[in-house]
């Protein structure tokens, strides 16, 4: 008599069709009902919406700016993982707490903040622009909040792998000679790899996206400091609804095709440590 194995999740077939049913409703819906409003325009116009000196700037400097905080990202996001996971120290549980800061506080509020901060008069833009760094109103200022909200997704991501690594492997290569750069290069980084990938990833798919912050620490000015997502929002002001639709359509599809490129860079990675 033969018996049907027990699926390990009971009703899955209904779990599956409510998970579908709700990324179609979600997401496969209103991204046809973007497209297809950004198609309804004219080659010549889509082409002259999307593809302007001013919309070409604000690709440039929303695409550089969240490549840079994603960078600056996985340095400081790997650093704090690494203190948080290997070394005890008296307030560690408030400081594990603070990570999460960004999760929790809206946008608009930490670009007020830094905004005000870093403004000439503020309680750090008073000792740092006589030193040369302004972070006011430039492209700093956006870097700077792009990082704000983006490291906490490479703290997060390194935290339970950095958990895992087993410290004696990490002695035995010392007692072999490895320098500390060794043991970090051959022992600690090919396995922390993919979750730097990964942290990096989110961190630059949040920077992308990112409008709250940015529309106080930004002059906004077009062609230098204007990212994508206020070029959207201006021309919504301007009730030119099929030309923004157009240039949010052109920032989705550039986001996607680089995040694909960064999972599979990802997938390499952990075949590579494989």
């Amino acid at each position: 008599m033969t018996h049907t194995p027990k699926r390990i999740l009971p009703g899955f077939r209904l779990s599956l069709g409510f998970t579908g049913i709700y990324l179609f409703a979600l997401i496969v819906v209103p991204l046809i009902a973007c497209f297809t409003v950004a198609f309804s325009l004219s080659p010549e116009q889509f082409v002259k919406a999307v593809w302007s000196d001013r919309a070409q700037a604000a690709y440039r400097v929303t695409l550089v700016s969240a490549l840079q905080a994603g960078l600056i990202c996985v340095v400081i996001g790997t650093l704090i993982a690494w203190v948080l996971v290997r070394y005890e120290f008296p307030g560690k549980r408030i400081a594990d707490a603070l990570v999460d800061i960004p999760f929790a506080l809206p946008t608009a509020v930490a670009g007020l903040v830094f905004s005000t901060l870093y403004a000439p008069s503020g309680w750090l833009g008073q000792w740092l622009i006589p030193l040369g760094i302004d972070l006011s109103y430039t492209r700093g200022a956006i870097v700077l909040v792009m990082v704000f909200i983006g490291f906490p997704f490479v703290v997060r991501t390194l935290q339970p792998i950095l958990e895992t690594l087993d410290v004696d492997v990490e002695d035995a290569a010392a007692l072999l000679g490895a320098s500390r750069w060794q043991t970090f290069r051959r022992v600690i980084l090919p396995p922390i790899l993919p979750g730097i990938v990964s942290g990096f990833a989110m961190a630059f798919a949040r920077a992308l996206g990112e409008y709250g912050s940015i529309v106080f620490v930004s002059s906004n000015i077009p062609g230098r400091t204007e990212i994508a997502a206020v070029l959207v929002v201006n021309k919504l002001e301007e009730f030119k609804y099929t030309e923004a639709t157009a240039v949010a359509c052109v920032m989705l599809s550039a986001s996607f095709a680089i995040l694909l490129v960064i999972n599979l860079i990802e997938r390499a990675t952990r075949r590579w440590d494989v």
